[in-house]
């Protein structure tokens, strides 16, 4: 019984930290990565479809992202989409392929995305810690119910409180990953 609730918050914590490291892709750095584009729709026979589903996108150099648009009609949609995007690129169209240069970041909006990533690794700490109060309380809980004594409610305790602590650890280590990136010029 207790290695459930373990496990149900260890699972949830993994799916805190799996969010995090999704939305810290989604930060541009002064490089081109494919996973900028991954939250983008395409407005393609009335319906949003993701990006990825009518163009395949490749890095071409460092500050280079093309996209090769499988319906040729759909080019004029994809550049709207990119520029509709809160991502600050400018497509630039020749023939039957897009390029997204990456522009050079200012230290201003370093730090603006630096701050970004410090409230993304905050959202995901609050959630591991919301994963470890729900599975105190249902420890609380099965002693109250008379399922577990006291000494296994300690236990469970101290082995979620360690699952905590490893999870922030790994979330503290992200941040710093991707501060160091963000401020490499």
């Amino acid at each position: 019984m207790i290695s459930d609730i373990k496990d149900e918050a260890s699972e949830r914590m993994a799916k805190s930290l799996e969010a995090l490291s999704h939305n810290f892709n989604k930060i541009r750095t002064g490089r081109a990565h494919p996973s900028l584009l991954d939250g983008l729709r395409v407005e393609y026979y009335g319906a949003d479809t993701p990006l990825n589903q009518v163009a395949n996108i490749t890095v071409e150099d460092a500050r280079t992202l093309t996209l090769s648009v499988w319906d040729r009609t759909m080019i004029p949609a994809v550049e709207k989409a990119i520029y509709k995007s809160d991502l600050g690129l400018n497509p630039v169209t020749a023939g039957e392929v897009i390029r997204i240069p990456m522009p050079m970041l200012t230290e201003e909006t370093r730090k603006g995305y630096t701050r970004q990533a410090r409230n993304e690794a905050e959202s995901a700490r609050v959630s591991v810690r919301n994963a470890r109060r729900d599975a105190m309380a249902m420890l609380k809980e099965m002693v109250k119910e008379k399922e577990i004594s006291e000494d296994d409610e300690r236990r469970g305790q101290d082995e979620v409180q360690k699952l905590t602590d490893s999870f922030v650890a790994k979330i503290e280590q992200l941040l710093a990953e991707k501060e160091a990136d963000l401020m490499q010029i």
